[in-house]
């Protein structure tokens, strides 16, 4: 899995910051590793050097393989703060669309199954 972490003009990006995100997005997505091929973090602070409410935002947006990207974004007071939930929601994102493809494929091999029995009942 490849972390890319983008910062805006208002953002300054560290080797610090960026190593908590990589170490961080690594820990929490660790089951989905297989199918996430990158990982692109987009922080900005979307009032400059104004210090209004939530002005600090972070986006992240998730490669999946053979699916269309995942993306969420929150909005917070600082950059950790937002970066942490945008985290967690791309967490459930993912542990929701884990759930439909297993629902999907589990339905699908169930209707298979299901004409296969019944081919054997009528040739009975």
């Amino acid at each position: 899995m490849n972390i890319q972490v983008r910062t805006d003009n208002n953002i300054e990006g560290s080797e610090e910051l960026n190593q908590f995100i990589e170490t961080s997005l690594l820990d929490s997505f660790q089951r989905f590793s297989g199918a996430i091929t990158r990982i692109e973090v987009h922080l900005a602070d979307e009032n400059g050097s104004k210090n209004v409410g939530d002005d600090k935002r972070c986006t992240l947006e998730a490669r999946v393989a053979n699916h269309s990207p995942v993306v969420v974004t929150h909005h917070s007071d600082s950059i950790h703060r937002a970066f942490e939930a945008a985290s967690h929601k791309l967490l459930t994102s993912l542990d929701k669309m884990a759930a439909k493809l297993t629902t999907r494929d589990s339905v699908k091999n169930f209707s298979a199954e299901t004409e296969t029995e019944n081919e054997f009942e009528e040739e009975d």
